[in-house]
C-alpha cells in the first residue's frame, strides 16, 4: 500500500483554479479512477508584509485580510515532492502557506483502465 498525504495550501479566489490544475496535473487527487480530486472552501487570509517582503497582495508593514480558498487533497507520497513544487509555480504567493502530514488512508488495488484491458 503506498503512504498517502493531505495537502493544505490557501490561495487568493481568483487563482484557486490555476492551483488546482497545477496540483491535479502533477498527481495530487488521486482517487481510485478519478484524478484532480479535493474539497474547497472559503475563508479569510491575515497576513503582513515584512521588512524584505516583497507581497503580491499589499504593502510592506500593513496587515492584510484576503478573500482566500482552502484548497485539500490527498497525495501519494511517491508524487509529493513534484506536487508541492507544482503549486510553489502556479501559487501567486512569494511564500504560500502550506502543510502537508501522513495520513491513514486505504488504497485498493489500482484498477487497469480500459485502455489496458
Amino acid at each position: 500500500m503506498t503512504q498517502l498525504h493531505a495537502l493544505v495550501t490557501y490561495v487568493p479566489a481568483d487563482h484557486a483554479e490555476a492551483v488546482l490544475t497545477a496540483v491535479g496535473d502533477a498527481g495530487a487527487g488521486r482517487i481510485g479512477n478519478y484524478s484532480h480530486c479535493a474539497f474547497t472552501a472559503p475563508g479569510t487570509g491575515r497576513f503582513t508584509p515584512l521588512g524584505g517582503s516583497r507581497p503580491f497582495i499589499g504593502s510592506e508593514g500593513r496587515s492584510e485580510q484576503v478573500p482566500e480558498i482552502r484548497i485539500e487533497c490527498v497525495v501519494e507520497e511517491e508524487v509529493l515532492e513534484s506536487v508541492v513544487a507544482a503549486l510553489r509555480a502556479a501559487h501567486p504567493y512569494e511564500e504560500p502557506a502550506l502543510m502537508s502530514w501522513a495520513v491513514n488512508g486505504h488504497r485498493p488495488a489500482r484498477m487497469p483502465d480500459s485502455s489496458e484491458a
